[in-house]
């Protein structure tokens, strides 16, 4: 028969708690985000080894395997599942058992996750890393490098939901800019291979990256090129920069996943996910490679060294 206080002990424990992690990425590229929702469900009180078991899926670039990463969550079972990236695409056509939490790159409500970002559908919400107008805002720091700047080609996917409304968002900029748009459409390896072609056949001076999974998996050979041809690339994700982009603007991803938790715990404490608005980026942060400026003979102007939250050397 157990003591007195063994019966306390095990009354005032916390019950275990099993959240799924699912994404088509590779795990060394969201690293950073699985350590950030790690630190947002510890400062809720869940901890590995305590009372939280965090089990992971990672495609590695293989989007098909996401029906069957989310099947194998289901079995475990768990309470909760956060998913990222193009991964909600096909979860949403799942119709999942559990509640899903999730950071899209995509507008939710395009992609027919919600009705509208106060409107989720059943099961699933969480944050849209989208800031369509920050496309614009990209287009106008190129041009704080590159005062001459006058031309600039945009790689984007063209099945990513909310991409329309990211390249009107740069046409009335580029519009009072006085800047041609070049766009380049890459759905597949095949056409990326030809926008680099055209692009190498005719250079800007200039690219800019609509972020999305597809254009993550080949960052290396868009920025090695774009080296290569002393091309600055700006986007709206650190990691473009970390891999040799000269820029980046956007959401602070970090923080967006420690926000994750907050859905996770009152989904956990009985909220309906339709219940739970979709949250939008709050903190925006600036990241510089100081070496790729070098290697590309550029200047870096000090108001950009002000006002930039990391540089990278």
């Amino acid at each position: 028969m157990a003591t007195l206080p063994q019966l306390a002990s095990a009354q005032g424990r916390r019950p275990v708690t099993r959240i799924g992690w699912i994404t088509a990425q590779q795990a060394s590229s969201l690293t950073p985000y699985v350590e950030a929702l790690r630190t947002g469900l510890a400062d809720l009180g869940y901890v590995e080894g305590r009372n939280l078991v965090l089990v992971l899926r990672h495609g590695d670039d293989h989007l098909e395997r996401v029906p069957e990463m989310a099947a194998e969550l289901v079995q475990v079972p768990v309470d909760v599942i956060v998913a990222s990236g193009a991964a909600n695409v096909l979860i949403n056509k799942l119709a999942l058992p559990v509640s899903v939490v999730y950071a899209f790159s995509g507008d939710p409500v395009k992609a027919g996750f919600a009705d509208s970002l106060a409107r989720p559908h059943a099961n699933m919400t969480g944050i849209t890393l989208m800031a369509p107008e920050l496309t614009a805002k990209r287009l106008e720091l190129l041009r704080e490098f590159l005062p001459e700047l006058r031309r600039v080609a945009i790689l984007y996917y063209p099945e990513h939901p909310g991409q329309d409304t990211e390249r009107a968002y740069c046409a009335k900029t580029a519009e009072d800019m006085g800047l041609t748009l070049d766009y380049f459409p890459t759905s597949t390896l095949a056409d990326l291979s030809g926008a680099l072609t055209k692009i190498e056949a005719d250079p800007p001076q200039a690219i800019s990256i609509f972020a999305d999974g597809f254009i993550l998996q080949n960052r290396g050979r868009i920025i090695d090129f774009a080296l290569q041809h002393r091309l600055p690339v700006i986007s709206g994700w650190p990691i473009f920069v970390e891999s040799g982009a000269l820029c980046s603007y956007g959401p602070n991803l970090k923080d967006c996943y420690r926000r994750l938790a907050n859905y996770v715990d009152r989904i956990l404490k009985g909220t309906k996910p339709s219940d739970l608005p979709i949250e939008q980026p709050t903190k925006f942060e600036l990241v510089i490679n100081l070496k790729t400026a070098t290697a590309l003979s550029l200047t870096v102007p000090q108001s950009l060294l002000g006002r930039a939250d990391v540089l990278i050397e």
